[in-house]
């Protein structure tokens, strides 16, 4: 797995041993005395489960309208113990395990381990998705990037989960960004032999580690902290699927993942006409929620969501989870207007998204500036850069565009759904937890 590294972290040809696995003396000598250099140590006992956990209360308070509540004290909470509790294990997420074993490729080009991607527990036993720093903040995506093989960002997930809040969505998990100790928050933590196995230390003194994958997992596509300390976000976990089930639907209009075929929709500029015939978008919200989603896609610039998630418990027209946001705010340079064809050949949105958008432009209001503030509350601000924040107000003003011309087209009756929030989910249709 490509260069050698520098120093790795153990013995030469084998992983530290887990806690309580049994392995050679020798071995378990050289992991004690690499603590005793570094001067490590085990982080306290977890606290017990308490029912006023912020992560708990995140996840009771799950409702048919989303993900949390307009002024959810409980998200805030989440937000900061996020930031601040203490890891107890980390792990790699299950789709990175699937990498090393049987693997649905269809809608990746050659999996690696540029994204990598951890599940960190906390004290409080809550869980987090943490994606590491891989592309400084003022760094644009070449434009000879394929979207499936562009980078990874942890600022975009960050940004993402604010921009999903302003726009009164509430779809994307609650994010922050954190400095992570990756010797004492990782490797000290994981129980993991792999995730072990794959920390070294650089020529420059820094430690690092590397996803273990089929492809591109090398040494030289590591990850490493200054000299432990490394960015990234923090993104909450949703109830289990056993608590509550979910369904994970291809997008209608999913790109083609390869270098040079192409989707009906992007040759086909009467699609829309064909998906209207099909359940469940032939009725109900389910059209005008994908709408949704491709606005917010086309704001972040984000070109792939191949498929969608939604909660079975809120039936067909319940909200779509705007999951994995990574690789959103890439190049500010650049409006892919192709995001918006759902918006573009389907001609309808909901009045509430469109006069929350319209709001958005006025001068008092103006989206850049009000993303500016929200993402000050974030510990890793600035978040984004003041190109990718003026690029939002770019690319409102396109969405606003394409609704003028299909009003322009098929008048405001056609275009303009006239939705309806609907009343706070009675407890009955909430996310039930039970022991």
């Amino acid at each position: 797995p490509g260069s050698a590294p520098q120093q790795p972290l153990g013995s030469e040809q084998e992983a530290f041993p887990s806690q309580g696995s049994s392995s050679s003396p020798l071995s378990s000598r050289r992991h004690r005395l690499y603590r005793k250099e570094l001067n490590l140590t085990f982080p306290a006992a977890p606290l017990p489960l308490r029912p006023e956990a912020s992560w708990l209360q995140f996840h009771l308070g799950i409702s048919r309208d989303g993900l949390y509540p307009r002024s959810s004290p409980a998200v805030n909470r989440l937000l900061r113990d996020m930031q601040d509790f203490s890891m107890i294990s980390a792990d790699y997420s299950q789709d990175e395990k699937a990498l090393l074993g049987a693997c649905d490729c269809s809608q990746i080009v050659k999996p690696s381990g540029v994204h990598l991607k951890l599940v960190l527990r906390f004290q409080d036993f809550g869980k987090a998705m943490f994606k590491p720093m891989r592309q400084k903040r003022e760094e644009e995506t070449p434009e000879d990037f394929f979207y499936f093989v562009d980078f990874q960002r942890h600022n975009a997930e960050i940004a993402a989960f604010h921009l999903d809040r302003i726009l009164d969505f509430r779809r994307v998990p609650p994010t922050v960004g954190r400095l992570i100790n990756v010797t004492k928050e990782i490797l000290e933590v994981t129980k993991n032999e792999i995730l072990q196995s794959v920390f070294f230390v650089s020529p420059a003194s820094n430690v690092c580690f590397f996803a273990k994958c089929p492809y591109m997992c090398k040494t030289e596509y590591a990850v490493c902290g200054n000299p432990h300390l490394l960015e990234g976000s923090l993104s909450a976990f949703l109830p289990s699927l056993n608590l509550a089930p979910r369904l994970s639907i291809p997008n209608p209009w999913i790109r083609s993942y390869s270098f040079d075929g192409k989707e009906e929709w992007e040759v086909n500029p009467l699609y829309c006409d064909t998906v209207r015939e099909i359940y469940p978008y032939s009725h109900g919200n389910r059209l005008l929620n994908i709408v949704d989603m491709a606005v917010f896609d086309f704001l972040i610039g984000n070109m792939d969501r191949h498929h969608y998630e939604m909660f079975t418990k809120f039936g067909d027209d319940g909200f779509l989870l705007h999951l994995d946001n990574a690789r959103g705010f890439g190049r500010h340079s650049h409006d892919e207007t192709s995001i918006l064809a759902p918006l573009s050949q389907c001609c309808v949105i909901k009045r509430t998204t469109l006069l929350r958008l319209q709001l958005l432009a006025e001068p008092e209001y103006r989206l850049s500036d009000v993303m500016r503030e929200s993402l000050l509350q974030d510990r890793l601000a600035p978040v984004l850069t003041e190109p990718h924040l003026l690029a939002l107000d770019r690319r409102l003003q396109l969405i606003l565009k394409a609704v003028r011309k299909c009003i322009d087209t098929y008048g405001e009756a056609k275009v303009v759904a006239n939705d309806t929030r609907q009343p706070e989910a009675p407890t009955s249709d909430r996310v039930k937890l039970t022991t």
